[in-house]
């Protein structure tokens, strides 16, 4: 009597299983691993060395914000530019995170074999600069990244890993 109870149980735990509803994706969900990386918003000409963000990149930090509000961002990262860690700051702030800071000029394998390491889940904001964002991209996905010019603050790449760890690249504008 045990043996076909046991097929019993055994069935209906994998028929069961795959009625399993998948959770909406809003950005990532809490058990998948999500990379957003995006270059510095809008800066000023106020320091030539470490500028500040102008008016609209500071409108545009917040709209970054915004978009990643619901998603289960676990760690915001930022070069050593104070543009960057602003551009940061307000999804840092929604989610009760620090920004942490990486060395800009550190080899973007580096750096991704870090971030990869070290989260397994949720989403992990990167920001960066327009000669460091698609080596980084590169690095983290493995996939050739397009080069972004000096005058492109909107574009948003999100890399996603499924459960084998392969990587789906997709790019939007915010």
């Amino acid at each position: 009597m045990n043996v076909p109870m046991n097929r019993f149980l055994i069935l209906a735990v994998l028929t069961l299983g795959g009625c399993a509803t998948p959770r909406p994706d809003t950005g990532g969900n809490a058990d998948a691993l999500t990379f957003v990386v995006v270059r510095h918003a809008e800066k000023a000409i106020d320091d030539p060395e470490d500028p500040a963000l102008t008016e609209a990149g500071r409108q545009r930090a917040q709209r970054l914000a915004r978009l990643l509000a619901d998603a289960p961002v676990v760690a915001v990262y930022a070069t050593e530019f104070r543009r960057t860690r602003e551009t940061g700051q307000p999804t840092a702030d929604t989610h009760h995170l620090p920004v942490s800071a990486y060395f800009s000029r550190g080899p973007a394998a580096e750096s991704a074999a870090h971030w990869r390491r070290d989260h397994d889940h949720g989403t992990v904001l990167i920001v960066g600069h327009s000669n460091t964002v698609p080596d980084l991209v590169a690095a983290l996905s493995g996939q050739a990244a397009t080069p972004m010019p000096e005058t492109e603050y909107d574009r948003v790449t999100r890399i996603r890993f499924d459960a084998e760890g392969s990587a789906r690249v997709d790019i939007t504008r915010y």
